[in-house]
């Protein structure tokens, strides 16, 4: 069985007094593909925060990689929901991607000769080379997307978070991106917060919902109790123009 990664024990968390996650506790084994479901304001991203470190739980204990999570920040890629950016800035595509590779720069030295290669060898992983000269503000929301998770995996993590990554990106990208990601995961431990339903079971090797509270699948289903947490009514579940699971009908009272 493979260590854990990620462990958080009896955690809670609130903005101004009101509870926005309670009593979360889970344990995730290095290797996984984490999707985490919900509604918005159901606390997804708080709780992306806490593993990251950037905020504090006002209860109980998170460890990531056997640190707190601050601690391990540098062993962890992170690409945000809101990648947001002077659009008219002359940076380039190379220099957007290097930037995962300034903690690793020396005070007062540029970036080395391996550095390049290293982001190089990245960027052709996600098909984003051959516009490496290219200002990133030219880009598709796609294509920026894929720069924004090279720039993460620039530094070499030994995890991958990722909030809302098709977000702004056209629908045909979407599994595209998610295939970029499934190659991923056989070297890297993801954790990816999505509203893309119809490709968690395809892709994901275990599903979380969070609504304040936290439902944990380790097989990668979502599950009935997932959906009525998520989204407090019976719905439909639609994927490709296919229903993949059909729940009871909604009644109005």
């Amino acid at each position: 069985m493979q260590p854990s990664v990620i462990e958080l024990e009896h955690v809670w968390f609130s903005y101004q007094a009101t509870p926005v996650l309670v009593d979360v506790s889970f344990s995730l084994p290095k290797g996984e593909f984490l999707g985490i479901i919900g509604p918005n304001g159901g606390g997804k991203t708080t709780l992306l925060k806490l593993m990251l470190g950037l905020l504090r739980p006002d209860r109980g204990r998170i460890r990531v990689l056997g640190q707190e999570p601050s601690i391990a920040s540098s062993k962890v890629g992170y690409v945000p929901q809101d990648t947001d950016f002077n659009r008219g800035f002359p940076i380039s595509v190379l220099d957007v991607a290097l930037m995962g590779r300034l903690s690793r720069v020396r005070r007062g030295r540029g970036y080395s000769r391996e550095d390049r290669e290293k982001v190089e060898q990245i960027l052709e992983r996600v098909g984003m080379l051959e516009y490496r000269a290219r200002p990133i503000g030219k880009l598709s929301g796609g294509q920026r997307q894929r720069v924004f998770i090279a720039r993460a995996l620039a530094t070499e993590p030994e995890i991958l978070f990722l909030d809302e990554p098709t977000a702004s990106v056209d629908r045909d990208f979407r599994t595209d991106l998610y295939d970029i990601l499934h190659e991923l995961n056989k070297e890297v431990t993801i954790v990816v917060i999505t509203h893309d339903i119809g490709v968690v079971s395809r892709y994901m090797r275990s599903i979380a919902c969070v609504n304040k509270h936290f439902i944990f699948h380790e097989g990668g289903q979502i599950t009935q109790e997932m959906i009525d947490t998520a989204y407090e009514c019976p719905v439909d579940l639609i994927a490709h123009g296919l229903p993949h699971r059909v729940l009871q009908s909604h009644k109005e009272e």
